[in-house]
C-alpha cells in the first residue's frame, strides 16, 4: 500500500448501499455478530478478532476512538464501551468524509437507526431505498387476494417510493438470479399470488421465494423509472451462493436495456471480475465492490483492482453495504480510497494516464457516478 494521493484522500464519497446502525452498546460476543456474515460467533473458541476485518478494525479503527494502531481487541471493546454507542456512531461516521448516504432499511433483525436518525448521526444527508420483497410481504401481512396483489403492491410501491431514490430486489437470496428476462402477464402474476397466498394459509412464513413474482417487482421497478439495486454474490448462510453469479441475470439484463433504467449490482464477490464484465456490455449496467471491502481488510485494494481491469470508471460507484456496525463506514472509507489510490498511484508511474485523468477518474466513481444514476444533483 502506499500513501495516499491528496485527492483521493479529500474525495467526497456517496455511499449508494448501505444501512443504518445499532444504537445500544455491545459485548463482545454482538460486537463480533456484526463482525461477520454468519449467523452466529463461532462456538469452538474461535474469534473474528482473529480475521482480515478484526485486524482491520485495531489497526484503522483504534486511533478514532483515541487508542494506538493495533490496540487489543479487549482495549478497543473497553474504550467503545466507555464513549457509548452514541459517540462512537458519530466518529466512526463523521470520519468517512462521506457525503451522502443511500439506505436500504429492509433487513432489521434488531433495531437500526432510522434514515432520519442516521442523517442526524452522520451529519450528512441520508435517502432511502426501497427493498421491494419486503413491499411485497407487507401487502400480504395486510391482507391480499390473488385477484388484487398486483394491484395493492403497485400502489404500496408508489407510496413507499415517492421519496426514495431506488429500489432493491433480494431475488438472490429467494430464488437465485436466474431470472427469466419476459415480463409476467397479469394471469402468471394472480396464479402466483395464489400460490404464495396458499402457502401462508398453510403456515408457512410470509416470505416470498416465487420467480415470476420476483420478476413481476423487477419490472414494478423499471416501470417507476427508478434505479434497481440486486444482492449479487456472497452474503449470510442463507444465499446459495453458486446460484448468485450475476451473469445469470444476462437475459433480464438485456431485456430491460431498453427501458434505460440503472441495474446496479451490489457486492458481487467472489464475482466482481464477471459483474464488470457485464457492466462494460450492457450500458445500464453499473457495480460496486461493497461488503467485501471491509471484510476483506487490507486485501481489499486487490479486489478493487480485480474489478477496474475491466469495468469503465464511469460505471464504477462507491459502497460500503455497512450494517450494524459505524466502524463499517470507516473501514469501507478508508480501504475503497486505499484501493483507488493505489491502483491510480500504479497506472501513474505507469504513464498510463495523466494526473488530470486521475483526479477526473476518481471523482467519477466516488460521487460523480451516483448523483448521476440516482439523480441526486438538486435534493439538497
Amino acid at each position: 500500500m502506499t500513501e495516499l494521493l491528496p485527492f483521493v484522500a479529500d474525495l467526497p464519497l456517496v455511499d449508494h448501499h448501505c444501512h443504518g446502525v445499532v444504537t445500544h452498546d455491545l459485548d463482545r460476543m454482538g460486537f463480533e455478530r456484526m463482525l461477520t456474515e454468519a449467523d452466529t460467533v463461532s462456538p469452538l473458541g474461535t474469534s473474528l478478532f482473529d480475521s482480515l476485518i478484526g485486524l482491520a478494525v485495531r489497526a484503522r479503527c483504534a486511533p478514532v476512538l483515541d487508542l494506538p494502531r493495533h490496540a487489543p481487541a479487549d482495549d478497543y471493546l473497553a474504550r467503545r464501551a466507555e464513549l457509548g454507542a452514541a459517540e462512537v456512531n458519530r466518529r466512526f461516521l463523521r470520519s468517512t468524509g462521506i457525503t451522502r448516504f443511500l439506505l436500504d432499511g429492509g433487513f432489521l433483525p434488531e433495531p437500526l437507526t432510522t434514515t432520519g436518525e442516521f442523517a442526524a448521526l452522520a451529519g450528512s444527508p441520508a435517502e432511502d431505498i426501497v427493498r421491494l420483497e419486503q413491499v411485497a410481504e407487507d401487502v400480504v401481512r395486510a391482507g391480499t387476494g390473488a385477484e388484487g396483489f398486483a394491484a395493492e403492491f403497485a400502489g404500496e410501491l408508489a407510496k413507499r417510493t415517492a421519496n426514495a431514490v431506488g429500489v432493491k430486489s433480494i431475488a438472490a437470496y429467494r430464488v437465485g438470479l436466474e431470472l427469466s428476462g419476459e415480463r409476467p402477464s397479469p394471469g402468471e402474476v394472480t396464479a402466483a399470488a395464489g400460490r404464495w397466498l396458499a402457502r401462508v394459509e398453510a403456515g408457512e412464513p410470509v416470505r416470498l421465494a416465487d420467480e415470476v413474482l420476483h420478476r413481476f417487482l423487477i419490472w414494478s421497478g423499471i416501470d417507476a423509472g427508478l434505479p434497481v439495486q440486486f444482492h449479487v454474490g456472497y452474503g449470510d448462510s442463507d444465499v446459495d451462493l453458486h446460484r448468485c453469479d450475476p451473469l445469470l441475470l444476462t437475459g433480464l439484463l438485456r431485456a430491460t436495456r431498453a427501458s434505460g433504467v440503472p441495474i446496479l449490482l451490489l457486492h458481487n464477490y467472489p464475482f466482481h471480475r464477471n459483474a464488470a464484465y457485464l457492466a462494460q456490455v450492457f450500458e445500464h449496467v453499473f457495480v460496486d465492490t461493497g461488503l467485501i471491502t471491509h471484510n476483506a481488510g487490507f486485501r481489499a485494494p486487490a479486489v478493487l483492482a480485480e474489478v477496474l481491469e475491466l469495468v469503465p470508471f464511469g460505471k464504477l460507484l462507491f459502497s460500503t453495504d455497512a450494517f450494524g456496525l459505524a466502524e463499517l463506514y470507516h473501514l469501507g472509507a478508508a480501504l475503497f480510497r486505499q484501493g483507488l489510490s493505489d491502483f491510480l498511484h500504479g497506472a501513474l508511474a505507469a504513464a498510463a494516464l495523466s494526473e488530470v485523468d486521475a483526479i477526473r477518474l476518481a471523482a467519477l466513481a466516488g460521487h460523480e457516478n451516483a448523483a448521476r444514476v440516482y439523480g441526486l444533483e438538486g435534493r439538497g
